[in-house]
């Protein structure tokens, strides 16, 4: 009779749990657990680890699923962490799976051993894990399975010595179903509930977990059962609210002042999935007010940090769902829309321009992937974003590399629906590897590069704080047609406004990955 090993019984329990496609860069490490991959197993390799778990990241995102990451040892964590960061602060379910050396070879500070393993990821994962002994692996991944995907969602970390995917165990693997989410304490909707009957001009604030919880189709409907404004929380990850409904009202800056500035209209705001407030620069302004403030959000670490406003624990669509039952369609007078800017003229070729002329070229179901700091301003302004099903994905840690590894990643998780990113020249640099995987998994997205030579947003914020002679901000010289070209992509370059029409509808249509280098003018605006 043929033992079962470790490796069959975690090969059994992905199966059940739906993790049978794996990203990851392998090692000697890995290979114990690499043999013999089964043909029911799909495995996307990334070129650097930084890339694969950002490609895991969004594809995590945007199947609203967990997936499993595969890294070698400490060096592979390593490179891995910036976008571990990442997926920290998007609250992504990855399960990260790290070789290890030999159990006996341990002791010994072996070549490619990682010290302290469980320590190593921390404190950007939400449980981390190194198991006593070999049969403890698969018990270890169906807990981190369960951790990752527990509202807050976040990443794992499991460290695996080599040698125990090869052991036998006669354990049963128990594989449960992922914990659902939780509604809000009755009396906590109540108290809500009556605080917006009683509010003349309430406003809502969305953040990322409304679309990662696939509950903006009811914020929609709270939002018109109330007559209620609706903002984008600072630095939000995804879109929550239809940019073209007429209740939006635009997004929130990362600023103490500004947020008490926007928000000085309303009476009463709900804050919903979203951190109250992500803050990136001071003004100096101290503690601006801020009205009267409902705080709804699954972290207990949100509501814990919260120096104003009432706190209400559950996840989105059930916090929902429980206040349109709790409160009676109001009558009173909805806020005015939001004002768009003109059109740009197509004079010179700017952020303002490329956004403008995707917003009329872009298919209507396509997903969004955006890493373009200095023209973030460029984008609110003029590229609505109008899915309500993961339309738009980004960072809300601001750690760059993202952007073309989400693309891949986005693409490979939706293939149903067309993938555009749009990511800086310099963004682009820090996980450009993935073009690679976008040519080897034959996937046709469009990507824009918006290349204004340099780091922008750095530039650009130091001119704000009064900062001179900043090194090191300029760029420039990368031809990356020529560079997506010898990773196997289409590229094309575009210089002149009269150019982009034309090359960007080309590369819409066609089914190739493709690259579109956009030569844009310098941003001289804040990103916010």
């Amino acid at each position: 009779m043929i033992k079962r090993t470790v490796l069959d019984a975690t090969r059994e329990l992905l199966r059940e749990l739906g993790l049978t496609t794996v990203f990851g860069n392998p090692g000697t490490t890995e290979v114990p657990f690499l043999t013999d991959w089964p043909d029911d197993f799909h495995y996307i390799l990334g070129l650097q680890e930084s890339a694969v778990v950002a490609m895991a990241d969004a594809y995590a995102q945007a199947t609203r699923q967990a997936v499993l990451v595969n890294l070698h040892s400490a060096g592979g964590v390593g490179h891995g962490l910036g976008s571990l960061y990442n997926a920290h602060r998007n609250r992504t379910p990855l399960i990260v799976v790290a070789g290890q050396q030999n159990r006996a070879l341990l002791p010994h500070d072996p070549f490619l051993g990682a010290t302290d393993a469980p320590e190593f990821p921390k404190p950007y994962v939400k449980w981390s894990i190194e198991p006593a002994t070999a049969e403890d692996v698969p018990a270890a991944l169906a807990r981190a399975y369960h951790v990752a995907t527990q509202a807050p969602s976040g990443p794992v970390f499991v460290s695996v010595p080599a040698d125990d995917w090869t052991a036998t165990t006669e354990r049963p693997i128990i594989s449960r179903p992922r914990i659902r989410g939780y509604a809000p304490d009755p009396e906590a909707v109540d108290e809500l509930a009556a605080a917006l009957e009683a509010a003349e001009r309430p406003a809502i604030v969305v953040g990322g977990a409304v679309d990662q919880d696939a509950a903006v189709v009811e914020t929609v409907a709270l939002a018109e059962h109330l007559n209620a404004g609706v903002w984008v929380a600072p630095m939000s990850f995804r879109c929550s609210f239809p940019e073209d409904h007429p209740l939006f009202q635009g997004f929130l800056d990362p600023e103490r002042g500004a947020v008490s500035d926007r928000l000085a209209q309303h009476d009463l705001v709900v804050v919903l999935g979203a951190p109250a407030f992500t803050y990136h620069v001071d003004r100096g302004r101290g503690e601006a007010p801020l009205p009267p403030l409902f705080i709804v959000s699954d972290d207990e670490q949100i509501l814990a940090r919260a120096s104003e406003g009432i706190g209400i624990r559950t996840t989105p669509k059930l916090a929902v769902r429980a206040l349109l039952n709790a409160v009676g369609r109001s009558g009173r007078p909805a806020p005015s829309p939001r004002e768009r800017p003109a059109k740009p003229s197509g004079e010179k070729l700017t952020g303002e321009f490329v956004y403008s002329t995707l917003a009329d070229l872009l298919p209507e179901d396509a997903i969004v992937v955006e890493e373009a700091p200095s023209h973030r301003g460029a984008l609110h302004d003029h590229l609505p974003i109008t899915a309500t099903d993961t339309g738009f994905l980004t960072v809300a840690s601001g750690t760059l590399g993202y952007g073309v590894p989400a693309v891949v990643g986005a693409a490979l998780a939706r293939p149903d629906r067309p993938v555009v990113g749009v990511i800086g020249d310099g963004s682009s640099m820090y996980g450009i590897q993935a073009l690679w995987t976008a040519a080897r998994q034959d996937l046709p997205v469009t990507i824009l590069i918006m290349d204004n030579t340099e780091y922008a947003a750095v530039r650009i914020f130091g001119d704000s704080i009064g900062s001179e002679k900043l090194p090191s901000t300029e760029l420039g010289g990368i031809d990356f047609a020529r560079l997506a070209s010898s990773m196997g992509c289409e590229g094309v370059t575009i210089t002149e406004p009269s150019g982009l029409v034309p090359g960007l509808t080309a590369a819409l249509a066609d089914k190739r990955p493709t690259l579109v280098h956009i030569r844009v003018a310098s941003s001289e605006k804040s990103p916010y």
